[in-house]
């Protein structure tokens, strides 16, 4: 197939080396021209403005957008204008599902159809392929199965579901899923994320209680102000926490790709000294958390998940500072200086 990319960041760029290394013809826009370049110069068809890209584009147009969320919809008026009845917009970002079903609407109104596609693979999609998760008009979606398909990572060596075949003739074996109408693909993956934040976050408080297994062997301050070890000889531990994720990594029940990931940080960074450990959240978990609010799901894992994330960045600062006011005055505590 013929595809415009629309984003040439981390991964749209890789997206297009994927699709074009399997026989597909791509063009390529980019605001950073060097970006444009790189990828005209690996047999992409380079365009220097939305405009020059939808006219390297054979109609019906397929024109697939990657760009962080916030400039989704300034990118969409841009385009509009340029688009004909019977071309297909796909956002594979990380959109907001809601805003999903407005541009749909939108675009329907002039004959254009508008597929949502979450896309998960970050920086090793290009070798191991991007699942995806697909919502909008289902003849769109068949049209760009070949697309799907190139960029999915298939089966792979992954054991089959027992008993799956009676689901029917499903794409979800090959990493790819078209989930229902308009905004259904950014839904689920707005959840995934919400998942994500999860697990993460259960990785690290976890293994962060493994660090502190040694606290029986530090000297500890004796004041009104420090909580007292009561059995010091119960945390005489030294654990190696490289090791303790790889060994996880062989055979245990909460093996994965996230702790793959977590050991090979580990081993290059033990104390994790190249880390602030200012962790940013980019949307989806606060929206999985408003929905699962809407419709009454109670999610708390995933919503002190995403709450431990605005406490990294400092956002509990204030907080703090009050409940250290309060301390103060209701019992003349002074704020001990903080630790390093």
């Amino acid at each position: 197939m013929q595809l415009g990319m629309i984003g040439l960041g981390r991964m749209g760029a890789n997206m297009v080396r994927r699709l074009l290394r399997n026989g597909h013809e791509c063009a390529v826009f980019d605001p950073v021209p060097a970006a444009v370049e790189s990828l005209a110069r690996e047999n992409a068809i380079g365009a220097a403005s939305l405009k020059e890209l939808i006219a390297k584009l054979r109609p019906p147009r397929f024109v697939w957008l990657m760009v962080p969320a916030a400039a989704v919809d300034l990118t969409l008026e841009q385009l509009g204008p340029l688009l004909s009845a019977g071309d297909t917009v796909i956002d594979g970002g990380n959109s907001y599902y809601v805003d999903d079903i407005r541009r749909s609407t939108m675009f329907s109104e002039h004959g254009v159809r508008y597929v949502d596609v979450g896309t998960s693979g970050g920086v090793w999609g290009l070798e191991r392929g991007y699942c995806m998760m697909i919502g909008g008009d289902r003849e769109a979606v068949t049209q760009l199965d070949p697309i799907f398909k190139t960029l999915a990572p298939g089966s792979g060596g992954i054991a089959r579901t027992p008993d799956f075949d009676k689901l029917g003739n499903s794409t979800a074996e090959q990493g790819y899923l078209h989930c229902g109408p308009s905004g259904a693909g950014h839904f689920v993956k707005m959840v995934h994320n919400g998942i994500e934040y999860g697990i993460m976050a259960a990785y690290a408080e976890g293994l962060d209680v493994l660090r502190a297994a040694n606290a029986g062997k530090q000297t500890l301050t004796v004041d009104a102000e420090t909580t007292p070890l009561r059995d010091p000889e119960h945390y005489q531990y030294e654990i190696n926490l490289p090791e303790v994720t790889e060994v996880w990594r062989r055979g245990s029940v909460i093996a994965s790709w996230l702790l793959d990931l977590t050991a090979t940080a580990l081993v290059s960074d033990p104390h994790l000294k190249g880390f602030a450990g200012h962790v940013s959240d980019s949307g989806e978990g606060r929206w999985t958390i408003k929905a699962a609010v809407d419709t009454g799901v109670p999610t708390p894992v995933l919503t002190a998940s995403l709450y431990e994330r605005f406490s990294s960045r400092g956002n509990a600062e204030f907080q703090a500072k009050l409940l250290s006011a309060m301390r103060l005055g209701f019992g003349g505590h002074l704020e001990k200086p903080a630790e390093k």
